[in-house]
């Protein structure tokens, strides 16, 4: 199949750019059938937003908006720590390898 080079609107900045046939080829060998909603600039800044946690990456909860990322240290390893909750110092936080550990020793003590 040959593809030609679209000039497509950013619907976040609502600037104009292209879209390459080897970009759509790219897509189609992907099996992607929609065409991108965003420029390159926009889908970079999307992309280090959820990253560091400004964006619910869940895609749920809080009607899709901004949520709150609290930093803190595991209580078992001692790494950074992203949660959803302010910490309080009675209780235990983890991070998400420490969690998911203790979440399944949690699960085997209940069968």
């Amino acid at each position: 199949m040959s593809y030609e080079d679209k000039t497509l609107t950013c619907r976040d900045c609502g600037q104009n750019f292209t879209w390459t046939s080897g970009e759509q080829e790219f897509y189609a060998s992907r099996g992607l059938a929609n065409e991108p909603g965003r420029c390159p600039d926009c889908r970079a800044a999307r992309r280090s937003q959820q990253a560091s946690g400004g964006y619910n990456q869940g895609g749920g909860g809080f009607y899709g908006g901004y949520r709150e990322m609290f930093v803190t240290t595991c209580s078992n390893c001692g790494k950074e720590a992203r949660v959803p909750f302010q910490p309080r110092s009675d209780r235990p936080v983890y991070c998400s390898d420490c969690y998911a550990q203790v979440r399944g020793q949690q699960r085997t003590n209940f069968r």
